[in-house]
């Protein structure tokens, strides 16, 4: 009898001590099920906003891999080979422009914020100011210039031709230009910021994240700058049918909550505007 039981409590033990085990295997498995979005961002503001949301995404089980670009031309194909789930750092009619030429076959996931271009120029305190024949360099990404030609035009120093899409608008769409402003677009747009540091042409169109990245204020030291309205939002871009993913999903939830709005407009003050559309 004795011996009965000293082996029936041989068996519980070993029941439990596998129990045991079991539990602590679950429980790390349960780590390892935390779903990993491999994200590409330029470093300001994009990477900033995605590193405010990682700590938000683990607590709902993303694990948010964030890779930084400083050539945003590298994005787009590193997203197309697979390299990343997704990317933040693209205007809609870039990924547009995109597609277009290369084929991609990608899905806006949903738009994030604005980041309104501006004129920057160390000889001139406003576009008023600029004389006859002055030079201002744009960038060379064409999908920019319908942007940058109309912010100048609400300005009242060009004239676009009637009927043109101003997204797409080129300066062959300039129908009047009284001051006989001269466009200069040989330059890549992470190189205007040292364009307009070197006092090069008379102003300088930069886009807000480069500046950002410069440490310039688009707000402040810009001397014109687009209005908040700008169809131009910076989206999550992934490849096509991924953006019905749950974790792409929470992703764009997540940056769409009061939090991570509230950190763009106390973090930018104005220079990135959030959206959530």
């Amino acid at each position: 009898m004795k011996k009965w039981l000293v082996a029936l409590f041989a068996v519980a033990l070993i029941f439990g001590l596998a129990a045991c085990g079991k539990s602590e295997k679950t429980g790390g498995s349960d780590e390892g099920e935390l779903k990993k979005i491999v994200i590409g961002a330029t470093n300001e503001p994009h990477a900033k906003i995605l590193e405010k949301a990682k700590p938000i995404l683990k607590e709902k089980g993303i694990d948010l891999d964030i890779r930084t670009f400083s050539k945003y031309e590298l994005i787009n194909p590193a997203l197309n080979d697979g390299s990343l789930d997704a990317n933040y750092f693209q205007h809609i009619p870039y990924l547009e422009a995109q597609m277009k030429e290369f084929g991609y076959k990608f899905a806006n996931a949903g738009g994030i914020h604005i980041e309104p271009i501006g004129v920057y120029s160390k000889k001139y305190k406003s576009l008023d100011e600029l004389p006859d024949g002055a030079t201002i360099i744009i960038s060379n990404s064409v999908p920019d210039h319908g942007r940058i030609l109309t912010l100048l035009e609400k300005n009242g120093l060009i004239k676009l031709k009637d009927g043109v899409d101003k997204v797409t608008a080129t300066v062959k769409d300039i129908a009047e230009n009284p001051k006989h402003l001269k466009f200069n677009y040989e330059y890549a747009p992470e190189l205007l910021p040292q364009i307009y540091k070197n006092n090069e042409g008379d102003a300088v169109v930069i886009n807000s994240n480069y500046a950002l990245d410069a440490g310039l204020n688009p707000v402040k030291d810009s001397i014109a700058i687009e209005d908040s309205d700008s169809p131009y939002v910076n989206i999550i871009a992934v490849r096509q049918g991924d953006e019905n993913k749950e974790e792409i999903k929470t992703l764009v939830d997540v940056l769409h909550s009061k939090e991570i709005q509230d950190f763009i407009l106390e973090e930018w003050g104005g220079a990135v505007v959030p959206v959530d559309k």
